[in-house]
């Protein structure tokens, strides 16, 4: 059974790059460009098993967003890895102590990308 990840980020040229690499490794993917459009596509598909979360967004950052998954019970297992262009060791913290298992750094390095979504999935 191949992993469906859904990756949510405001930018579609970001959604595309990382739905291209992921795709040629053989994994589903959704996407949403809106927080609460994710988390409601969560909700309907039990069978997401990691979200790549974008940080910062307008209507709905992802820190937000995080605390709304973990704290809703029947999506709050869901493995997410937090992805931002915040590259400071206190922004990946900040994103750990939200509810992110891991967290990649933009422009994403795809290798360490792959192996977060391996180590989760």
């Amino acid at each position: 059974m191949n992993k469906k990840i859904l990756i949510v980020d405001d930018d579609p040229r970001n959604i595309f790059a990382l739905k291209l690499t992921l795709k040629a490794r053989g994994y589903q993917i959704e996407s949403s460009t809106m927080a609460l459009e994710a988390i409601d596509m969560l909700k309907k598909d039990q069978n997401i098993s990691v979200v790549l979360m974008d940080m910062m967004m307008p209507e709905m950052d992802g820190y937000e967003a995080i605390k709304i998954i973990r704290n809703t019970p029947e999506i709050s297992e869901v493995s997410i890895i937090a992805v931002t262009a915040q590259a400071m060791p206190e922004d990946r913290q900040k994103c750990l102590d939200v509810g992110a298992q891991d967290y990649v750094s933009k422009p994403i390095n795809v290798d360490v990308l792959l192996t977060a979504v391996e180590k989760l999935s």
